[in-house]
Parts: C-alpha cells; structure tokens; sequence
C-alpha cells in the first residue's frame, strides 16, 4: 500500500508492471480487433513504465504449447524479466522477487482466468493489484467482463493505461511526462 495508505495513489517508487500471457496461440484465439487494441495499449504500458523506471516482469504460460510472447511486445521487453510458468497465477516468487514493489500494474491475457487468479493470489498476499483493463482480454467479452469484475472483488483496482501512468507521473513537465505522453497517443 501506498505510505498514505491510499490505495487509490499509484507511486513510481512502489509500482511494477506485470505482463500476463500475451503469447502467440493465445493471441490466435481472440477477437483481432480487440486484440489489437489490446496490443496498442500494452505496448504503451511497457514504454510508459520503462519512461518512469518501473521494473517489468512479463510471464508465458507453457510455452511448449502456447508459443512464445508475440512479435509485437518481445522487442519492447528486452530489459524485463521473463517467467515462464504453468499454474495460471503469477504471483509466483520469481515474479514477485524480480518486481520488488507492492503495486502491480497488471496487463494480458486471459481476464478471468490467469489475470484474475493472479490479481486475487496478489490481494491475498497483502499486494495492490492494478488491473488495466483497456490492456486485458479474454476470448470473449462475456469472459472479460467477468474477470474484471472478479478482479474488483477481490480488491484490485480498476484503471486504464492512460490513467495509471499518469497517476504515476503526479505532474506535467518533465522528461518522463513527455516520453509517457508519446507512449499513450
């Protein structure tokens, strides 16, 4: 939690972004427009979060047999830690360990099931999840709705790219203002 105890307060020095799933045979089976969309999004909280030094950790779910993370982001993730798993949580020690905060932006995929177990499994451990949803898809609306809305009842917070970045930047004028506002246009 934030040192106001505000939970609704995003800061630089408490905040990490976590990048769930976002690999090549998942992405096959989603609607493409919203898919891009959600690409267009991540890409912008992956440089936004680099713009403010926040660390990243981005997570494929068996790769074996779902592919790797997608063309479009790897190129962004180079300096990010990658964890490759199989429970569908991520709040593993290897991720929590590499993102050292207890904010935790959350991006990908699927809403109601790998993001959502993983945004409870943070709430459980006394961490303040941040669900992006303009940066989280499922298959299917119906499915994303649910997972944001499980995500909210277990205790995450429910944001957007754009609005978590900046609440991390509190001000314009900066070198950071200037290079998040780029990533989010």
């Amino acid at each position: 939690m934030p040192a106001s105890g505000d939970k609704y307060h995003l800061l630089k020095s408490q905040a990490g972004l976590l990048i769930v799933d976002v690999q090549e045979k998942l992405c096959a089976a989603m609607d493409p427009g919203a898919l891009e969309r959600m690409v267009q999004r991540t890409r912008a909280a992956i440089q936004g979060a680099e713009a403010l030094g926040l660390p990243i950790v981005y997570t494929e779910q068996y790769p074996k047999g779902l592919g790797p993370t997608i063309p479009a982001l790897i190129g962004l993730l180079e300096k990010a830690r990658r964890v490759e798993k199989l429970s569908f949580s991520c709040a593993l020690p290897e991720v929590l360990s590499a993102l050292k905060c207890n904010q935790i932006l959350i991006a990908g995929m699927e809403a109601h099931v790998c993001v959502f177990q993983t945004a409870r499994d943070l709430a459980q451990q006394g961490l303040q999840p941040y669900l992006m949803v303009d940066a989280t898809l499922s298959r299917t609306e119906e499915d994303r709705q649910v997972g944001i809305a499980l995500c909210r009842e277990v205790g995450a917070v429910v944001t957007t790219v754009e609005s978590a970045l900046f609440d991390l930047l509190g001000k314009a004028g900066s070198p950071e203002f200037k290079l998040v506002s780029a990533a989010v246009k």
